[in-house]
C-alpha cells in the first residue's frame, strides 16, 4: 500500500525542517546496516584480548609499585639490563657475614685511643671504653683476614646530630687508618651498613646489606662485640630472626672495667630484659630509643635491595599475635639454606 501523498509530503517537510546535528547523529546511529561474520569475529577478538589483559593485570604483581619504582624483584632479574645489579665475580663465593655493631663515631683524628677522639654519650665515658671500640674493629678485620669467603660489615647509623657521618663509616675509616685493612684481599671485603639504630637492627640490617653487596644471603654469621652483650645477641636477636644456632657465633671483646658486675647488670636492665619483653624492639621504650638515635630521620633502602625479607622489617607482634615476644611466622630465605650449605670455617 502506497503512502498517501499528503503523508509523504509531511515526512519530507519534517526531515527538512529538523536538520540539527543531534538529529543527524541519531539518524546515523539508528540507520539499518549489514554486519558481516568477519566484523563479529573482529569485535569478539578485541573484547577477548582486552579481558585477558585486564585479568593478567589483576592476577600478577604489577611492574611498578605505588611509588613509581621498578618492581623490587626485578632489580636482580637478568632480563632487565637497565635495572639489574652488576656485581664483581669475586663476590659470588662470599657466604660468611662478620658483623661489628658500632657504638660511637670516631672523629677521624690522628689518634683513636682517647675520649676526645670520639663523639661519646656520658655513659660511654670511662677507662678503656674507647679502646674496646677499636678492639672490636680490629678483631673483625682479623677474622675477615682468616676467611676469604667472609664479608666484614661495620653496622651503625648517623646517630649524632653534630656529625655528618655514620658510626659504621667512622669504624671503617678507623680500621683503614690503623692498618687493619692494609691487605687488599681484606679491604675489598669490608663495607658498611649505615642505617641501624640499635643492636637488633645491627644484625637484621647487616644481613640485608650482605645480600645487597653479594646478591645472596649468608650461610654463617659471626658477631664481634661486648662480651656482656653475648646473651642479647645469641638468645634474643638470633631467635627473633630465626637464625640457626649452629651457624651463629659471637666473639666477645671487653675493656677491663666493663667486665665487672656493674656492666653486666646494666646490660641486663637496659638491654636484655627490654628485648626479652619486646623481642623486635618495636614498642614503647625500645622504639623510642631508635627515634632518639635518628636525628636526621634516615630510612633504610632494604625493602628494595633485599625484598625477600621485607616482611620481617615490618613485623611487630601485638596482643593478637601473643605479645611482644611472638616470633615472625613467615618464610625466610635461610629456613632451608643455612643448615644444608653452611661451611665449617
Amino acid at each position: 500500500m502506497l503512502p498517501l501523498p499528503t503523508v509523504t509530503k509531511y515526512q519530507r517537510r519534517t526531515r527538512y525542517l529538523d536538520s540539527s546535528p543531534r538529529k543527524n547523529v541519531l539518524d546515523t546511529l539508528t540507520r539499518r546496516s549489514r554486519l558481516t561474520n568477519l566484523g563479529v569475529c573482529l569485535l569478539a577478538g578485541l573484547c577477548a584480548i582486552s579481558l585477558l589483559y585486564n585479568l593478567r593485570y589483576w592476577a600478577l604483581p604489577p611492574k611498578y609499585n605505588n611509588y613509581g619504582l621498578y618492581n623490587q624483584g626485578s632489580l636482580q632479574h637478568e632480563n632487565h639490563a637497565h635495572f639489574a645489579v652488576k656485581r664483581p665475580a669475586s663476590r659470588k663465593d662470599l657466604d660468611h657475614l662478620i658483623m661489628v655493631p658500632c657504638h660511637s663515631i670516631w672523629k677521624g683524628t690522628k689518634s683513636w685511643l682517647e675520649e676526645k677522639d670520639w663523639q661519646l654519650e656520658p655513659y660511654q665515658k670511662g677507662p678503656g671504653r674507647v679502646r674496646a671500640f677499636y678492639e672490636h674493629a680490629a678483631r673483625g678485620a682479623e677474622l675477615a683476614s682468616h676467611d676469604p669467603h667472609s664479608l666484614l660489615v661495620f653496622s651503625g647509623g648517623q646517630t649524632k646530630s653534630t656529625s655528618t657521618t655514620t658510626e659504621a663509616e667512622s669504624y671503617l675509616r678507623l680500621a683503614q687508618a690503623s692498618g687493619r685493612l692494609s691487605n687488599p684481599s681484606v679491604s675489598t671485603r669490608a663495607t658498611t651498613e649505615n642505617y641501624a639504630m640499635d643492636s637488633f637492627q645491627n644484625l637484621l640490617f647487616s644481613i640485608a646489606r650482605f645480600y645487597e653487596f653479594t646478591g645472596r644471603y649468608p650461610t654463617k654469621i659471626t658477631v664481634v662485640g661486648y662480651e656482656f652483650k653475648r646473651a642479647r645477641f645469641t638468645q634474643l636477636h638470633r631467635k627473633a630472626i630465626r637464625w640457626p644456632a649452629q651457624s651463629f657465633h659471637y666473639v666477645g671483646v671487653d675493656p677491663e672495667h666493663d667486665s665487672g658486675s656493674n656492666a653486666v647488670e646494666g646490660e641486663r636492665q637496659n638491654g636484655y630484659l627490654p628485648y626479652a619483653k619486646d623481642i623486635y624492639g618495636c614498642h614503647s621504650t625500645l622504639i623510642n630509643k631508635r627515634r632518639q638515635r635518628n636525628p636526621f630521620s634516615r630510612f633504610h633502602p632494604y625493602y628494595t635491595s633485599s625484598p625477600q625479607i621485607s616482611p620481617l622489617f615490618d613485623w611487630c607482634p601485638g596482643d593478637s599475635e601473643g605479645g611482644g615476644d611472638a616470633l615472625f611466622k613467615g618464610t625466610l630465605p635461610w629456613d632451608r639454606t643455612t643448615i644444608s650449605i653452611s661451611r665449617d670455617v
